[in-house]
């Protein structure tokens, strides 16, 4: 073993050892982190669509993928999770590691099933807010043989006969039910709901006659329209439809604050990385914001949304207090 001869330089020469470990020590865990934040993704995504292939869920998922992995130079990948109502997917997504692998869809029904169904995970508390990736009306449609040519002349008819216009959904509890529901209590109107086990058979009948009315998905139900088979009154959201821009909105047709839109998101689960969060919202985000994006969800009569993180949370927020309340207030029931 070596001594030092003179107490003071052994003392200068111990604080320099130790400051030089230090920052040495310092300088791995720097160069460890800013690793690990450039390396993500280092593995291919998974977003979890709780509904089946070939919808337009799975149509939007699959195109935001494409986007998503062009940008972050990582395969993303489509996993179709359907079952209870959309509820399973969710839950598989909502349970996998918040590390920014795993991403849910959801749509504007996840808002409504909180309402409607004992669910094992928290809707607000137990997720990451991402970004909304599309919006879209609901339109208000009539059978041409019913003598109905506006929003008011709907609620004048249905007051004049409380309970006897038949109005279609596709299916009890779905968006649609509960956005004619809103409609009838904001109207102070009594319908007659039929509930369809999906928006076919309701177009079908509302197209034959045995039912008057549908609130149906714009991409659905505007080549009816525009073949004469159908009769379109109003569009739920605020703003009017590029596709149909001579249709009123609900609002401007005599019932002010009515906007209920279809729209898709991603979330993940609780706890994910701010800057991982921030980094998909941007990049999803760009991508929302090209012509051809555009026109793609055109096809499916919605269009980009975008925004950010906490403008979403706001959004379902709103929207499981609204269904919580209309689902109260009309007694509905799920299947």
């Amino acid at each position: 073993m070596i001594g030092c001869a003179l107490p003071a330089a052994c003392l200068r020469r111990g604080l320099v050892a130790t400051r030089w470990l230090s920052g040495a020590l310092l300088g791995v865990v720097l160069l460890a982190s800013g690793t690990a934040e450039a390396a993500w993704p280092d593995r291919p995504l998974r977003v979890v669509v709780p509904f089946a292939a070939g919808g337009g869920s799975d149509f939007i998922a699959r195109f935001i993928a494409q986007k998503m992995a062009g940008s972050l130079h990582q395969q993303v990948v489509v996993e179709n999770r359907p079952g209870a109502g959309g509820l399973l997917g969710v839950e598989v997504g909502v349970r996998a590691p918040a590390d920014g692998y795993t991403l849910v869809l959801i749509a504007s029904s996840y808002c409504a099933n909180a309402s409607l169904y004992p669910l094992k995970f928290d809707p607000l508390a137990d997720i990451t807010p991402v970004i909304q990736l599309s919006r879209g009306p609901l339109l208000v449609v009539v059978n041409p043989a019913l003598p109905v040519r506006s929003v008011r002349d709907l609620i004048e008819l249905a007051r004049s006969r409380p309970g006897q216009i038949n109005v279609a959904s596709s299916g009890q509890g779905s968006i649609i039910h509960l956005a004619t529901e809103l409609f009838a209590s904001s109207a102070g109107i009594r319908i007659n709901h039929i509930p369809y086990k999906g928006t076919g058979p309701a177009l079908t009948d509302t197209i034959g006659g045995q039912t008057q009315v549908f609130f149906s998905s714009t991409a659905s139900a505007l080549p009816h329209v525009q073949g004469g088979k159908l009769r379109a009154i109003a569009v739920t959201t605020t703003t009017r439809l590029a596709a149909a821009p001579d249709v009123p909105t609900v609002t401007e047709s005599g019932l002010p604050g009515y906007d209920v839109s279809l729209w898709h998101g991603l979330i993940g689960p609780r706890g994910m990385p701010r800057d991982v969060v921030d980094r998909i919202n941007a990049v999803v985000g760009e991508s929302l914001g090209l012509k051809e994006t555009a026109e793609q969800l055109k096809a499916d009569g919605v269009s980009p949304a975008g925004g950010t993180p906490e403008q979403f949370r706001m959004q379902i927020a709103s929207e499981i207090g609204l269904w919580r309340r209309v689902v109260a207030q009309a007694g509905v029931k799920p299947e």
